[in-house]
């Protein structure tokens, strides 16, 4: 069977991984790449064909477009290949904003044959699959609140990169990083109806924030606290999820950079006769398979024209829309930055 060509758009840390798990597929190959440190697009890597810019890219017949881009490039880069008849996948954040967002859904619309994912890469990682499993089981009965930590010790290089630039990156570690968070509490909980926060940039001093901390509730009175981080000295993720019978905690996530600790599920059985101190089991994962499984999800979708079912556009709307309710329920951040109600 011939093989789709895939392109990627950005071939810096994330797109080499990318491109990892993509050759992998029996039914994908990684022909062509580019990126804006390239000398020149006489360059080639191997088989590879490399160009400077996207517009080059697009040039050479492709099946698929992985975009791994900044912020400020992603929704005209995702539009474009959309426009040039191509499924794409897009990593997160879908751009810099809610309207950067309706942009890209606008475009998806007139190419409806088309498939569009959003890389909310958390999703498939195995101790979040494993809580997801035993929380529709029941056996832990309904959530009460979700407390969630996820944070590093800066947003990065703050001499030049782009993400400490408001008007390139949109926000700084909450929508880096934080979104990730938010997009898992929505997975669990559902919507946040009622939303309360402070933002802060105390530390660092850019014009994107190192803090947010939010407190949210739903419609049913599921409670969600959450906060995102760039002065957290150790990395960090950490979800704790109350339920009526028990809790899941999640603890450390296996990634690139391997500074997060080990990834672990614990799962609390609470008895009325426990006095605080319930029976409970924990489960390390030492490998992490979800880059692989979620380039195989949408492989899946493609090949077979199924539906997108985590990371779809619409999930990728709903999750931007939150991480912009949290920046404008802070009155002080809301009038410094001029937030616009993402509603």
């Amino acid at each position: 069977m011939k093989k789709l060509r895939v392109g990627i758009a950005g071939f810096g840390v994330v797109g080499k991984i990318r491109r990892q798990h993509i050759d992998a597929h029996p039914q994908m190959k990684v022909v062509a790449v580019c990126d804006q440190y390239f000398a020149d697009s006489t360059k080639k890597l191997n088989d590879l064909r490399c160009f400077v810019s996207y517009k080059e890219l697009l040039k050479v017949p492709l099946d698929i477009l992985f975009v791994c881009m900044p912020n400020y490039l992603t929704p005209e880069v995702t539009i474009a290949g959309l426009d040039k008849g191509l499924d794409v996948f897009c990593e997160k954040p879908p751009g810099r904003s809610v309207e950067d967002m309706l942009a890209v859904r606008a475009c998806e619309k007139k190419h409806p044959k088309q498939k569009l994912m959003y890389g909310f890469n958390h999703r498939y990682h195995e101790s979040v699959r494993k809580a997801l499993s035993v929380m529709n089981s029941g056996k832990l009965g309904k959530i009460i609140n979700l407390r969630g930590n996820y944070g590093k010790s800066k947003i990065i290089r703050f001499d030049s990169d782009w993400r400490t630039k408001r008007a390139m990156a949109g926000g700084g570690i909450f929508l880096d990083q934080g979104i990730h968070m938010v997009d898992l509490m929505r997975l669990f909980a559902g919507e946040f109806t009622e939303v309360h926060s402070f933002i802060s940039n105390d530390f660092w001093k850019h014009d994107v924030e190192d803090n947010a901390y939010a407190l949210m509730r739903t419609q049913e009175g599921i409670i969600g606290m959450l906060h995102s981080s760039a002065t957290q000295w150790r990395h960090s993720f950490n979800l704790a999820i109350t339920l009526t019978k028990g809790s899941i905690i999640l603890s450390g996530i296996l990634s690139s950079s391997k500074t997060y600790g080990a990834e672990t599920i614990t799962i609390v059985y609470a008895k009325d006769k426990d006095a605080g101190d319930p029976y409970e089991e924990t489960i390390r994962y030492n490998e992490d398979n979800s880059w692989r499984d979620e380039i195989f999800d949408f492989a899946r979708a493609v090949i077979q024209n199924k539906k997108i079912v985590y990371g779809s556009s619409k999930e990728a709307l709903e999750t931007m829309k939150m991480v912009y309710r949290i920046y404008y329920a802070d009155p002080q951040w809301r009038k410094n930055f001029n937030i616009p109600n993402p509603d």
